[in-house]
């Protein structure tokens, strides 16, 4: 049994063995067949490759001719321009040095020609400064003097011209700014008016009625704003209602109007009823109650004047400049002012009292109507006097107390004074009496601090000052100069309205005794 199992082992052994031998030959057969291919599809491959790399060989040595090319052409082209660029400019250098070359003969001429000329100016010099001692010498012995005091003479001589000069031209300059004085003037003013005229306009031109609360403002207002409309068509003033608390302004360029609508407001206040009928009721009553105030002013005006016989409604016109200013100056005040100060004047030079009083009150009378009328207030009161059968006296007193006409009598010449009396009286238009003091006193301590003044006196209202020199230290043409310093100073260092006039005056005496 046991050697058939053996035999069997064997037999398995032999046939395996003999299978592997089978299988061996068969996968290298069947390997050497994959290898035969593979190296067919290889060398396929390889030539394929060596072809394509050949092809692009081929094209890359063809575009790196053309961009050689390119890249040459481009060079070659660069230095073309280059070459002619330079080329260019060795023809401005070789210009520049010819011209340089030029220069530098034409400068080599100049300095020996100027050497030349230097040592002829030399000789020159050394002949002219002997020649010029030679003649000092000559002039010291014939006039006795040396050179120091002939200098001093020089300049003595020449500083005496200087200051003749110096005054011809400064009279000069005053003459010719005189000349020009009205267009500067006018410049001036027009100036102010612009700087100073909503200021003005404002404080002279509106009143300010106080409320009891600000429920009043609607009350006043009105529904749709009828009571308003209705208080300002019937007085021609306006009303600003604005955030000012318990307060309502009035604004008008007539104060008359502007007092009737203040009465007429206040009226309305008190009474508590506002409607449209009840304001035109007491736009009448305060229209009544202000005619009445304007008529017993003019009638008291005239009684404390003395003035009789005037036409009832110049009585009425003055009344009304108890509602206009003038720089702070009440208008009837000032021509009540004017019409005492004339009546005095006349007395002192023996004309016609009660003329002159009667055209010292009616002067400014135009006032009264000069923002209803065109025109100044001179023209306005000289066509109202003649309207009135007032005389001729009185209207040319009027026409002439601001210089638009010729004064033809003593009465106007004193109108003329009297008036600047009272506008230049201290604390008349808005300058306290300190101010007025201070200002006369600064003018005096002005002028009196220039060298040679001995006494200087303020006059006029400080409108002049008069100034005492010395007339050993100051002549002719010094005062005139001294004139010229002294406005300057006062205009540098002073606020003053209007002109001051400087006056210099110099005054020499000689006295001798008989024995």
């Amino acid at each position: 049994m046991s050697h058939i199992i053996i035999a069997v082992l064997i037999t398995a052994v032999v046939a395996g063995f003999l299978s592997w031998i089978s299988a061996t030959a068969y996968r290298k057969k069947t390997y050497e067949d994959k290898i035969g291919s593979a190296e067919v599809k290889s060398r396929e491959i390889i030539e394929e490759a060596l072809k394509t790399a050949e092809t692009k060989k081929r094209e890359a040595l063809l575009e790196a001719k053309e961009e050689s090319l390119k890249t040459k052409n481009e060079l070659d082209k660069e230095v073309k321009e280059r070459r002619a660029e330079l080329q260019r400019y060795e023809k401005r250098v070789l210009v520049k040095e010819e011209n340089i070359d030029k220069k530098q003969e034409t400068l080599e001429k100049k300095e020996i020609s100027l050497l030349t000329k230097e040592e002829k100016l030399s000789e020159r010099a050394k002949e002219v400064e002997s020649l010029y001692e030679q003649g000092m010498s000559e002039l010291e012995n014939i006039s006795g003097l040396t050179s120091d005091q002939a200098r001093q003479l020089l300049l003595e001589s020449v500083e005496d011209d200087i200051k003749h000069d110096t005054a011809r031209l400064i009279k000069e300059y005053d003459k010719l700014i005189k000349e020009d004085s009205e267009k500067k003037a006018r410049d001036y003013i027009i100036t102010a008016i612009q700087r100073c005229a909503a200021d003005q306009v404002a404080e002279a031109t509106v009143s300010v009625v106080q409320l009891p609360n600000d429920e009043m403002k609607g009350r006043i207002i009105g529904r749709e704003g009828r009571n308003i409309r209705t208080l300002e068509q019937m007085t021609g003033v306006e009303l600003i209602i604005d955030d000012t608390p318990e307060a309502v302004v009035l604004s008008s360029f007539d104060p008359v109007r502007r007092e009737v609508a203040r009465i007429a407001l206040e009226k309305l206040i008190i009474d508590g009823r506002i409607h449209p009928a009840r304001i035109e009721e007491m736009v009448e009553k305060a229209q009544r109650e202000v005619d009445l105030i304007m008529r017993e002013a003019g009638e008291a005006a005239v009684l404390e004047s003395g003035v009789h016989g005037l036409h009832p409604e110049l009585v009425k016109m003055l009344g009304r400049m108890k509602y206009r200013t003038s720089y702070g100056q009440n208008a009837l005040r000032h021509s009540i002012e004017v019409s005492a100060i004339c009546g005095i004047l006349a007395s002192e030079v023996g004309v016609d009292i009660r003329m002159a009083k009667r055209a010292g009150l009616l002067h400014d009378i135009g006032k009264a109507i000069d923002h209803e009328v065109e025109g100044s207030h001179v023209q306005i009161g000289a066509e109202l006097c003649r309207k009135y059968k007032e005389s001729a006296i009185v209207i040319n007193a009027v026409e002439s107390h601001h210089g638009d006409v010729e004064a033809d009598n003593a009465i106007s010449c004193l109108v003329q004074a009297a008036d600047t009396i009272s506008a230049a009286r201290p604390g008349a238009r808005r300058e306290t009496l300190e101010t007025y003091v201070n200002r006369l006193k600064q003018l005096e301590d002005i002028t009196t601090s220039f060298e040679g003044v001995e006494k200087s006196f303020a006059i006029q209202a400080g409108r002049e000052v008069r100034i005492m020199v010395v007339p050993e230290r100051i002549n002719d043409d010094d005062m005139v100069i001294l004139a010229h310093e002294i406005a300057k100073r006062i205009e540098e260092e002073m606020q003053y309205p209007g002109q001051i006039k400087v006056n210099l005056i110099r005054e020499s005496r000689v006295s001798g005794i008989a024995k």
